[in-house]
């Protein structure tokens, strides 16, 4: 049951994703599309209950649990970024919006923009560790958690990897193509060539 509602709340945010901004810019009813993009939060908290009340049930702790917390804490700390990163595709595309940035491709801007990334991954992370070690203590049985506690190793292997490889934008930092010489940089002279 809590993987097909994992699959349900999927599924429920990019429909109402595409229902909030189809109503925002081509239906050209803003107020509406925000109340509708507004209603996102609330199949987390549906997950988050329903697998509660699963616990309580008498539920076996297992990996269905696990990836619940996971994909909550996902939602919390990547939700808003997806939202924000598609609303400027589509008031561009549909609204006469102007083009979205681009994440930076090369030097510090990269490295900075990984970094922040990763910030967002340590935040998801955070939120999954947290719920997965309220569950924990709420089953109360070290021998029926171990699941949840792997969940959690999981978790923090994604924060330390992530981790790695936003640090290699700032250790090797992508270069960008060379435009000429820039302000300050000496550069060879051609000989001039005189016609007699």
């Amino acid at each position: 049951m809590i993987v097909t509602l994992i699959v349900i709340c999927e599924v429920g945010f990019w429909v109402l994703l595409a229902g909030g901004l189809a109503l925002r810019y081509v239906a050209r009813m803003p107020r509406l599309g925000a109340c509708v993009l507004l209603l996102e939060p609330l199949l987390e908290v549906v997950l988050l209950v329903v697998t509660a009340i699963d616990l309580k049930n008498g539920a076996e702790p297992d990996w269905k649990h696990g990836l619940a917390a996971l994909y909550i804490g996902y939602t919390v700390a990547f939700g808003h970024y997806t939202i924000k990163w598609i609303d400027g595709h589509v008031a561009h595309r549909f609204a006469g919006g102007p083009p979205p940035l681009k994440p930076p491709r090369y030097g510090t801007a990269r490295a900075k923009h990984e970094g922040k990334l990763w910030l967002r991954t340590v935040l998801a992370a955070g939120v999954a560790l947290a719920l997965l070690q309220l569950a924990i203590w709420y089953v109360g049985d070290a021998s029926r958690t171990g699941s949840l506690s792997s969940w959690q190793f999981a978790a923090l292997r994604a924060v330390g990897i992530h981790g790695l490889i936003a640090l290699t934008y700032t250790i090797w930092p992508k270069k960008g193509p060379k435009k000429g010489p820039q302000r300050g940089e000496e550069t060879e002279r051609e000989p001039v060539r005189v016609e007699r």
